[in-house]
């Protein structure tokens, strides 16, 4: 069976972990995919592949979501992606996750520091769900229905 192509694999996992955020019980703000949102250290702003926003996000003067109101960035895993964790952990968002289905395993990155990094990391491979703390509350993804290059 040939591989599936990153492109597909990348939005099979974005609309999936969308679809799940759209099912969690109430309270929780918008889920943006490939929408700019304002960072302190990226001018020019950032379009995460999935950002999950605080219920009372507002937007700024450029019209834009800004980091003060994301609760969680996640990512598909994929060359250079490193500084954009940089940009977010800066940017205080809670909580970072990036999700390689080339290796089966998401990691969430938590307690961001102002120098940029995330101070704590948990590896979970796939088939077991993810408890995402969202701003007093928790969202569950399921990981098993994420696909891998062999598998699409």
């Amino acid at each position: 069976m040939p591989e599936v192509p990153f492109d597909e694999l990348r939005w099979a996992v974005v609309l999936s972990a969308a679809g799940q955020f759209g099912e969690q019980p109430a309270g929780h703000g918008r889920v943006l995919s490939g929408v700019l949102l304002d960072f302190p250290g990226a001018p020019g702003g950032l379009a995460p592949d999935l950002a999950v926003l605080a219920p009372d996000a507002a937007r700024g003067e450029r019209g834009r979501f800004g980091a003060a109101g994301v609760e969680a960035v996640l990512e598909v895993a994929r060359p250079g992606l490193a500084e954009a964790g940089r940009v977010y952990a800066a940017g205080g968002v809670p909580l970072y996750v990036v999700v390689d289905p080339a290796a089966a395993v998401c990691t969430v990155h938590t307690a961001p520091s102002p120098e940029g990094v995330y101070r704590e990391a948990e590896r979970v491979p796939f088939g077991n769900d993810l408890f995402l703390p969202l701003g007093g509350r928790t969202a569950v993804l399921r990981t098993d229905v994420f696909p891998t290059p062999g598998t699409g």
